[in-house]
C-alpha cells in the first residue's frame, strides 16, 4: 500500500506569529501520527515571512518531542546553506534524542533569494561551493554518519553511527541521477514545481544501483492536497496558497492570507497560468475528488510514498484535510505494478 506522509513549512498566518505556527505544527504531527501518517517533514526557507521553519533541526526538535512513533525529518535540508559536519552533528544529536525516527532529506537549492544565500554562509565564500559542490557534500555528509570512521580525521559526535534515513530531494534531474547513483530514496518537489517530475522519476529509476541503504528504488511524490467536504469550500481554502504564491512570484513574499472569495476572477492571464504550472500535482476538492485524482497520480508515477501539504489558513480546516486524507490510504485503487 502506498504510504502517506506530511509535509510541513509551519505557517505562519497573516495575524499570526511563528509561535503559533510552531504549536500548529506540532499539533498536526500528533494528529497525523494517529492518522497513520508514515513521516512528518518539515522545510527549510529562509527570509520568508510566511515559514516558521527557517531553523529546521530546531523545529523538528520541537515536533519529534511531541510525539512518539511518527518519522519526523527534514523536507528539506538545503546543504548548500550548511558545512555538512554541522548538519551531521545537528540530526547525530536528533537521533540520540528520537533513536531511529529521524530523517534527513537533503536539497541542492538554498531555498532562498541569492542575496540571503550569500549572509548563510558567507564564511565560506572561499570554498569552491554552493550547489556545484552538492555530490561532494552529500557524500561528505554521509561519511559522517558511518559507524566504522577508522582513518578519518574529521568526525562527527553525536553523528557516528546514527540511524539517521537521508533522502535525496529534487525539481530537476539532477538531484534524480545522484540519488540513484548513491542508492538512497528520492523525493521529488512536486507540489510546487511538476514540470521535470516523470524525466526526473525515469532517470532515477534508470541511474539507481543498490546499496547497503536500499536495495531498490523508493519514489516519494510532493502533492498538494485541501480536502473538504465539498469542491467548492476546498477551492475557496485553497485561495490562501494561490494568493501567497502570487505574492512570491510578485517580489513580495507574505505570511499566509485568509481565503477570499473569487480569487480567480482577480487574476491577470500570467498569473493564472502560473498557479495552473506549479499546482499541476495537486488533489483539490471533496473526498471522492480527492481519492480520483490520487489514485491518478500515483498510477502515473509509480510512487511508493505520498507526501502531502496543505497551506490552510484555518489550523481546524487544516487538520481536517489531512484527516479526511489519510481515510483515503486505504481506498486507493491502482494496479498492483503502479508503484513499483
Amino acid at each position: 500500500m502506498v504510504s502517506f506522509s506530511v509535509l510541513d513549512l509551519a505557517p505562519i498566518i497573516e495575524g499570526g506569529d511563528a509561535a503559533l505556527a510552531l504549536t500548529n505544527a506540532r499539533d498536526l504531527a500528533r494528529h497525523a501520527e494517529g492518522w497513520g501518517y508514515r513521516r512528518y517533514w518539515l522545510a527549510e526557507h529562509h527570509n520568508m515571512p510566511g515559514i516558521a521553519s527557517a531553523a529546521t533541526s530546531v523545529a523538528i526538535a520541537h515536533v519529534a518531542a511531541g510525539t512518539s512513533t511518527i518519522r519526523v525529518g527534514a523536507g528539506g535540508i538545503m546543504l548548500p546553506n550548511h558545512a555538512p559536519l554541522i548538519i551531521a552533528e545537528q540530526f547525530g544529536t536528533l537521533d540520540a534524542l528520537f533513536p531511529g525516527r529521524i530523517d534527513l532529506g537533503l536539497g541542492r537549492a538554498p531555498g532562498t533569494d541569492p542575496l540571503t544565500a550569500r549572509a548563510l554562509r558567507r564564511t565560506l565564500a572561499v570554498r569552491a561551493g554552493g550547489a556545484d559542490s552538492f555530490p561532494d557534500d552529500v557524500q561528505e555528509l554521509l561519511g559522517y554518519f558511518r559507524a566504522d570512521q577508522s582513518g578519518q580525521r574529521v568526525r562527527a559526535f553525536p553523528g557516528a553511527g546514527a540511524r539517521v534515513e537521508p533522502w535525496i530531494l529534487g525539481s530537476s534531474l539532477f538531484g534524480a541521477e545522484l540519488a540513484g547513483v548513491l542508492g538512497l530514496p528520492y523525493a521529488f518537489a512536486s507540489h510546487f514545481a511538476p514540470a521535470y517530475l516523470d524525466q526526473a522519476l525515469d532517470v532515477y529509476r534508470r541511474c539507481f544501483r543498490p546499496s547497503e541503504r536500499l536495495a531498490r528504488p523508493h519514489v516519494m511524490v510532493g502533492v498538494q492536497v485541501i480536502a473538504a467536504e465539498s469542491d467548492d469550500q476546498a477551492r475557496h481554502l485553497l485561495t490562501s496558497l494561490q494568493q501567497a504564491f502570487v505574492n512570491l512570484r510578485s517580489g513580495h513574499p507574505t505570511p499566509l492570507p485568509p481565503p477570499v472569495e473569487d480569487f480567480a476572477d482577480r487574476l491577470t492571464p500570467p498569473q493564472a497560468a502560473m498557479l495552473d504550472e506549479i499546482l499541476a500535482c495537486s488533489a483539490v476538492g471533496a473526498p471522492e475528488t480527492v481519492l480520483e485524482r490520487l489514485e491518478s497520480i500515483v498510477t502515473r508515477t509509480r510512487a511508493d510514498e505520498l507526501i502531502l501539504t496543505a497551506q490552510i489558513y484555518d489550523h481546524a480546516a487544516r487538520l481536517r484535510s489531512f484527516e479526511i486524507t489519510a481515510g483515503l490510504r486505504k481506498r486507493l485503487d491502482v494496479p498492483a505494478s503502479a508503484h513499483r
